[in-house]
């Protein structure tokens, strides 16, 4: 009897233990350190493709990827847009090679460089960036343009506040890239083939 009593306490023990344990590490994953802040901010962007437009690309044996040096620095001023066919752009969206340029019935554009450069989000405040987010207002100012395709702002006005302060967060701790992103261009002033 003594032995079965010393087993299921010390069972209960074990129990107790895991429990507390696991309910500490819940509370730190939970804490809204500046760190999870940035590795949650992190997570969004790798997920919801910002890389994808936002990352000039180097093309490997794998196909295009993200060029760790210009991380989300935007389409690169330094390359110009081809001529194309404009009869075709008023039926169908064309995309430059690295993926940071869209051509469309609505004309150019261009991925914004979401560095803390000067040049990129640098001198923004969170407001600022939860108003293009939320509100597709450029530069994050409710006079500013809308954005443009293929930009999905109004999927992304969906996330949560916590959700926006993480991708801020993760976008100011990136390396400051220089790049001046060329403007939208109206349809029709590209030269066609």
């Amino acid at each position: 009897m003594k032995k079965y009593t010393f087993v299921v306490f010390a069972g209960a023990l074990v129990c107790l233990l895991l429990a507390v344990s696991c309910n500490d590490q819940g509370k730190q994953l939970a804490t809204p350190g500046a760190e999870n802040q940035v590795e949650r901010g992190h997570y969004l962007v790798t997920t919801m493709g910002c890389n994808d437009c936002h990352s000039p690309k180097i093309f490997t044996d794998h196909g295009p990827e993200p060029d760790s040096n210009l991380l989300l620095s935007g389409h690169p001023s330094s390359i110009p847009v081809a001529a194309f066919d404009t009869a075709t752009a008023k039926n169908w969206v064309l995309f430059h090679p690295m993926n940071t340029v869209a051509i469309g019935p609505w004309g150019t554009s261009f991925a914004a460089n979401l560095t803390p450069d000067s040049t990129g989000l640098g001198g923004w405040t969170e407001a600022q960036f939860s108003l293009a987010l939320r509100h597709g207002k450029s530069k994050g100012l409710a006079s500013g343009r809308m954005l443009l395709p293929p930009m999905p702002w109004t999927n992304y006005a969906q996330l949560s506040d916590e959700d926006l302060h993480a991708i801020f967060s993760y976008l100011q701790s990136l390396k400051p890239v220089h790049n001046v992103v060329p403007q939208p261009i109206p349809p029709g002033p590209i030269a066609a083939k």
